[in-house]
């Protein structure tokens, strides 16, 4: 019987949104005692729990089939991996960030200076790219403590909320790249888990569209109901049931979360009422 191998982070925010993703997507798995190979109890598919560096090479090695990780990894360790589905979370920056007091106009400002960072073939590639030589120091975590010891004079690291940079004396000055939890293939990945990775994707599709969206009702004037629908673009058509009230319909849609509040309002002014709003818990279209 085939199996789909996947690896994930082992700790930190990134395994937890990865957990939870396979957990809303049906699968169900149980890490105790820190285990670093599970298998899942309803479904063929045994999960890894690796260190975040290590899945790139696991998944060009053919170790695993499918991984989830950051985008930035794969920039850096990993261009011959694809990516079968963005996720849409554990985002960041890779960015580069210098010391406050440093009078920073452009990135000219750094050629010739030490730039320390766990990921040096990014920043190659991108200093590389602006025509600008810069002396990379590697260096494996506490990136943000580089210049204060005098090991660099910048650095190139990671960036969530900022706050490490700011407790370090550090500012941000420029971004690199953006990225976020992705689902990567490996490129040594066989037909049969293929053929499982489509299901799994197709679940974890249904999950990742319901978070965008919200499922609503409100009671509508029955001369109103074209203009209403008008304004409900998600699915093909919404559900109209009419009220005991005479004149009045019952109408149930789903809008996307980004545009809540601008479509909330829209519809107020062109005559909903008794607007209820719901989450959705799977979305499969």
């Amino acid at each position: 019987m085939s199996i789909l191998k996947i690896a994930i982070q082992k700790s930190g925010r990134l395994y937890e949104e990865s957990i939870q993703l396979l957990k809303d997507s049906g699968i169900s798995i149980y890490n105790g005692n820190d285990q670093l190979k599970v298998t899942a109890s309803n479904f063929p598919l045994e999960v890894y729990f690796l260190r975040n560096s290590d899945i790139p090479q696991y998944l060009i090695d053919g170790v695993v089939d499918v991984a989830i990780l950051g985008d930035n990894l794969l920039y850096e360790k990993g261009k011959n991996i694809t990516v079968a589905e963005r996720l849409g979370f554990s985002k960041c920056k890779v960015s580069v960030a210098v010391p406050k007091a440093f009078n920073f106009t452009s990135l000219q400002d750094l050629n010739g200076l030490r730039i320390a960072t766990s990921y040096p073939n990014t920043v190659n590639n991108y200093f590389g790219s602006k025509g600008i030589e810069v002396d990379i120091h590697q260096i494996s975590g506490s990136v943000e403590i580089a210049p204060n010891i005098g090991l660099s004079d910048a650095i190139v690291d990671i960036v969530s909320s900022g706050s490490t940079l700011f407790k370090n004396g550090l500012k941000e000055v420029e971004v690199i790249l953006k990225s976020e939890a992705v689902l990567g293939v490996s490129p040594e990945i066989s037909e049969e888990a293929k053929t499982l990775l489509n299901k799994l994707q197709f679940r974890m599709q249904a999950v990742l569209r319901s978070r965008k969206s919200k499922y609503i009702l409100m009671n509508v004037p029955n001369d109103k109901i074209d203009e209403i629908s008008a304004i409900l673009p998600v699915l093909k058509s919404p559900t109209v049931m009419p009220l005991s009230e005479e004149g009045w319909s019952s109408v149930h849609s789903v809008i996307e979360e980004d545009t809540f509040w601008e479509v909330i309002d829209q519809l107020k002014e062109a005559g909903a009422e008794g607007i209820l709003v719901c989450p959705i818990e799977k979305m499969v279209l």
